[in-house]
């Protein structure tokens, strides 16, 4: 038994237990010191990993649009490195554990799952297209001998189709990254990310579809024929123009020529529609439009064109078609800036400056027949055609054609597959009628010839939308302005060929131009109202199947304008979405512009 008394014992016990808090106490100060350092260390190195791959990604952009095959796997290879390290850098126990803590480990959290998703999009996505990417160069599909080589894009179906669902599942991550109480420098990274990964996202999806279905659709598969609708857009139709040629359109295993030509006047007229129309698009576009070729798009939905025009082909020529395309004489001339100048026989050179006049304008005056108007419309798309088929162009500035051709609401398909057909349906080429989301509410402004005549080639169409949330209930209001101008000569009715202003012979006074203007808004929409000049508008009403339609006419003589508005109320869960509207391709396109609408402003009635 000890000496020392009680008090001494109990006081060297109680400086025993306190030295041994103190150093457990020092023991994790020191511990959460080294954490502190240790994660801000790592992720000092995982974020200086993430700008390196942000750097990489754009660099991989360019390198892939320049075709610089090996470069670009080197690139995937690197961004795959540091997407890895980045990942490893974040996913150690402290780390983990550190998200936990107050106010940091929310932002430790958001920074982890960033690097998860670059991650996965590196080796999920970027690896398997970077590995087949040299295959897919554009070199690839120029026609050799007359056929397009379709194999590499049958190769490539498993990759790009992985990188696809790669892309979805990381954009939905994304998203779901918490950044309520994150510090701005994280909130913009994960911003920046998300936005990065909506765009990408969507262009894989378009990519995986043109890989999934071209090599079926181009005849890798068996034989396929397709009808081609020339549309002049010197006659506006809701979907572009006048179908004023014709063609069959042969394909056999990459291999594309031309067959039957004929002229659109030739099709019908039909004693009733060849297809059932809905009585949506016959009360707003009456049953011609299933009698007549010239009119099947005068709807702008095209799966209802390409199916009438099919009909019409099978009943002339006995032939079953699986598809239907059209473009127009601009999109030529897009793609003569790739093939050069192509010789008419006719003696006329056709090149990209000269494309869209000499076929909608300058042909009227020099060829006042209308059967020698037809001839030369269908050797212009044979001499164009020849000359690509041959693979006489610049493949570069030919993918550049077409898509500017797409951009621009020129191009359309439909296949009568209805697995195909439900690829296609959603993209740029389907033809499709506005539609709202999360992302984008869309309009439709689709103009309809009332001339019956070439006038539209002087026809101006400016087109604007906005959009504010003016009411309690949280649904927005979108204003759709549209104007639209006759820019012919004042001396029109003289001077312009009867051919060109319809000679009075359809009830429009030579030089004026008639025009039926549809305005669409997505399903669900609202109709409020409409105005022309500031006041109310005489218009029809309608639906065509769940969107709301106002439809009015308009006769311009030359020089006059007008503008009319058309306003929609939306639904409460896209008034964040932004405002886009698309409208018929004219001679000349514009872009549609933003419109301030403030909610003080009256909203249009009539």
């Amino acid at each position: 038994m000890s000496d020392l008394p009680e008090s001494r014992r109990t006081a060297a016990r109680r400086g025993s237990r306190a030295r041994v808090v103190l150093w457990i106490v020092l023991a994790l100060v020191l511990l959460l010191i080294f954490a502190v350092a240790w994660v801000g260390v790592r992720g000092f190195l995982a974020k200086r990993h993430l700008e390196q791959s942000v750097s990489l990604v754009s660099t991989l952009r360019t390198q892939i649009a320049d075709a610089d095959t090996a470069a670009a796997q080197k690139t995937a290879e690197q961004l795959e490195d540091h997407a890895s390290s980045a990942r490893s850098l974040t996913g150690d126990p402290i780390w983990g554990a550190a998200q936990y803590t107050p106010f940091f480990g929310t932002n430790l959290r958001a920074v982890r799952d960033v690097a998860v998703v670059v991650d996965d999009v590196a080796t999920g996505a970027v690896r398997p297209v970077a590995g087949v990417v040299g295959d897919l160069n554009q070199d690839a599909f120029t026609p050799k001998d007359g056929r397009i080589d379709l194999q590499p894009l049958v190769d490539a179906q498993p990759a790009v189709a992985r990188a696809t669902r790669t892309l979805s599942k990381a954009t939905g991550a994304a998203d779901a990254i918490d950044t309520t109480a994150t510090l701005s420098p994280v909130t913009t990274a994960v911003n920046q990310l998300r936005n990065a990964l909506g765009t990408v996202s969507r262009q894989a999806s378009t990519a995986n579809k043109v890989v999934q279905l071209a090599p079926a659709m181009l005849g890798h598969d068996g034989d396929r024929s397709y009808v081609l609708l020339f549309q002049n857009n010197a006659e506006l139709r809701a979907g572009g123009g006048i179908p004023g040629a014709v063609a069959l359109l042969q394909v056999k295993d990459g291999a594309i020529s031309l067959g039957n030509q004929a002229a659109g006047s030739s099709f019908g007229p039909y004693e009733k529609p060849v297809l059932p129309l809905s009585p949506d698009t016959e009360g707003l576009y009456g049953d011609i439009t299933g009698r007549y070729m010239q009119d099947v798009n005068l709807t702008p939905r095209f799966d209802v064109s390409g199916a009438l025009a099919r009909e019409m082909w099978k009943q002339k020529f006995g032939q079953q078609v699986d598809g239907v395309l059209a473009i127009d004489p601009v999109t030529l001339g897009y793609i003569l800036r790739a093939t050069g100048p192509v010789q008419l026989p006719t003696g006329d050179t056709l090149t990209s400056d000269n494309a869209a006049k000499l076929l909608l304008s300058d042909v009227y005056a020099k060829y006042p027949d209308p059967a020698v108007q037809d001839v030369f419309f269908a050797s212009a798309a044979s001499a164009v055609f020849e000359k690509v088929s041959s693979g006489g162009f610049d493949t570069k500035k030919f993918i550049t054609a077409l898509t500017d051709g797409t951009k621009d609401n020129r191009l359309r398909l439909w296949s009568a597959d209805k697995a195909e057909q439900k690829e296609i349906s959603g993209t740029a080429v389907a033809g499709d009628l506005p539609t709202a989301s999360a992302q984008t509410r869309e309009f439709g402004v689709y103009l309809n010839d009332g001339t019956a005549a070439k006038m539209d080639y002087y026809l101006d169409k400016k087109v604007a939308v906005g959009s504010s949330v003016c009411r309690k209930d949280g649904r927005p209001t979108s204003v759709v302005e549209v104007t639209l101008k006759n820019t012919a000569p004042a001396d029109a009715a003289t001077s312009l060929p009867s051919y060109v202003t319809g000679g009075g012979q359809f009830g429009t006074e030579p030089g004026k131009i008639k025009t039926l203007v549809a305005v669409y808004a997505p399903a669900n929409a609202i109709y409020l109202g409409a105005s022309q000049d500031g006041k109310g508008a005489a218009l029809q009403t309608a639906v065509d199947g769940e969107h709301p339609v106002a439809q009015l006419r308009t006769l311009l003589a030359p020089g006059e304008s007008t503008t009319f508005r058309v306003a929609f109320l939306g639904e409460a869960k896209f008034a964040r979405a932004g405002v886009q509207a698309e409208s018929t391709p004219g001679v000349r396109q514009s872009k549609t512009a933003p419109l301030r609408f403030d909610c003080g402003e009256p909203v249009p009635v009539g």
